[in-house]
């Protein structure tokens, strides 16, 4: 059932052209076993914004049911120039600002290091050959770490809020930054400014979710849904968990006997 290309294509096809209520759910015009939308409102509304500038070039790329499939060098070209683009605003701009703010190495070893963080082959592969935007995610989360290193606490966690909402796999960044943020209130003393600082914070997180997830919450249904489509469990997560763990158990189990 083709890849990850088709996916990315498909969502731009269906934020277009269904209401926001109907893009988690299964229906006739939305078959969630075909590439169903299952990363969070901010994917979501970003193929939106490809899918206006596809179907101002051309139509048939994102027209419902018809374009099912729908591949050529044009297209392809487009979905590549999306993902620079992203590049060009996100990534890009965080990577250099990071590099540059390194601090007791020489502007030669800055440079080196932008240039093998930007010029990484995993990246560019699975970007500019699956279309999966990662580098929006991580650079989300880039601008994060900048914000709150120069402390910049608000905006660090407005930029990491943005790489969650983007795609749940950030969840593996949180609990450091989380830590992090924490720590500074510890810090700063609970009972001063510490305390203020946390609820400034707390405010800014909630109020950048429920920006994200605004359209999603006028009924619990649909805020569910959405829930149910980003953490699956009734399509085997549990089990493939369970499964992990198991082989995590038995590969234990081999270096204990080896160490003996």
């Amino acid at each position: 059932m083709f890849g990850d290309y088709e996916a990315q294509r498909h969502w731009q096809e269906i934020t277009l052209n269904l209401p926001v209520k109907q893009w988690y759910f299964n229906s006739s015009d939305n078959n969630l076993q075909y590439w169903g939308l299952d990363y969070p409102p901010l994917t979501a509304y970003h193929s939106l914004l490809c899918a206006y500038v596809a179907k101002f070039i051309n139509p048939d790329w994102v027209a419902l049911h018809t374009s099912r499939g729908y591949e050529s060098q044009a297209h392809k070209l487009f979905m590549r120039t999306t993902v620079l683009a992203a590049d060009l605003l996100i990534y890009i701009p965080a990577v250099l600002l990071y590099c540059y703010s390194l601090k007791e190495i020489s502007p030669k070893r800055k440079i080196a290091s932008a240039l093998c963080i930007l010029l990484y082959p995993g990246l560019i592969l699975i970007d500019y050959g699956h279309f999966q935007y990662n580098s929006v995610s991580l650079g989300f989360a880039l601008w994060g770490v900048l914000g709150v290193s120069c402390d910049w606490d608000l905006l660090g966690s407005l930029a990491f809020c943005l790489a969650l909402n983007y795609k749940q796999m950030e969840l593996y960044h949180s609990l450091p930054f989380f830590c992090f943020l924490l720590g500074k209130c510890f810090k700063k003393g609970l009972r001063g400014k510490g305390s203020a600082l946390f609820i400034r914070i707390a405010c800014t997180v909630v109020a950048s979710f429920l920006l994200c997830w605004l359209p999603f919450l006028t009924e619990r249904e649909h805020a569910l849904q959405v829930v149910r489509r980003l953490f699956p469990v009734d399509r085997g997560l549990f089990e493939l968990l369970l499964h992990i763990f198991e082989l995590a158990s038995c590969m234990h189990k081999v270096d204990s006997s080896a160490l003996c």
